[in-house]
């Protein structure tokens, strides 16, 4: 690898598309700088960029805007016992295709969930957002949060409804995960981690809260009531424990 200056990380601190990234970049060892800004602020770097959300990854030569064509730029300059695609054709494809599923339809259920409960309360989206930001973030959060609130329930389509029909779309990709983990195996695909593990349990955080995670969940009796008891049920299913065990081998 032929990068001089560290790896520029541009996030949004709670994304959890922003932690997949984070967590290949932490586990192959890669040198990068994280640049956390709160929304909607992250788009005057974004703009910058060519990109329209988080998160960015900015090398010496090349400007990556999407979660997946990061990992496989990473892939492409990682060591052998690195590596989040296998060489084999057919195992890299069930990779592929299980990383395109969780991306598509998991990561955008389980943040539609999370923001379905949290979108109304200042202060659990204060902490969500504001971790490592500049200064001027936070001060500013509350005067346009109003504006805010009424931007992510557009974007994410947030209604009285919305936390229930996430709930089933994720109870259908967690019951897919436990079927395949139903046999034992250690990983999704074939006998070593790879990007089908780190997406899924990465995206799956917001309903697991795995204790390990960057952003240091809350306490389950801090939330709301049905929140943690959603939580608590995804953590006793196979694919919730499989999410569970690989955060708490995410630095080893």
């Amino acid at each position: 690898m032929n990068q001089q200056k560290p790896f520029r990380l541009i996030t949004i601190p709670v994304s959890h598309y922003c932690e997949k990234v984070r967590w290949a970049l932490t586990r192959m060892k890669c040198n990068f700088i994280e640049e956390p800004h709160t929304p909607p602020f992250h788009t005057f770097v974004t703009a910058k960029l060519g990109g329209k959300t988080t998160p960015i990854l900015v090398t010496d030569t090349e400007i990556f805007t999407d979660s997946t064509d990061i990992l496989k730029y990473l892939d492409s300059i990682a060591l052998n016992e690195n590596k989040l695609y296998p060489h084999n054709p057919e195992l890299r494809q069930k990779v592929e295709e299980l990383e395109k599923l969780f991306n598509s339809r998991l990561g955008i259920a389980t943040r539609r969930w999370g923001y379905s409960y949290i979108n109304h309360n200042y202060k659990n989206v204060q902490r969500a957002w504001c971790k490592g930001v500049p200064s001027i973030e936070k001060i500013l959060l509350p005067l346009i949060f109003p504006y805010m609130q009424k931007i992510l329930r557009k974007r994410f389509n947030l209604t009285t409804e919305s936390s229930q029909e996430a709930y089933v779309q994720i109870k259908i990709i967690f019951a897919k995960v436990s079927e395949l983990l139903a046999d034992g195996r250690t990983y999704l695909v074939g006998d070593n981690f790879s990007a089908a593990d780190l997406t899924f349990a990465a995206l799956a955080a917001p309903i697991i809260q795995p204790p390990e995670h960057p952003m240091k969940p809350r306490p389950l009796t801090e939330i709301p009531v049905k929140m943690a008891s959603e939580i608590e049920e995804f953590r006793e299913t196979l694919a919730g424990k499989f999410v569970l065990r690989l955060y708490r081998e995410r630095n080893i």
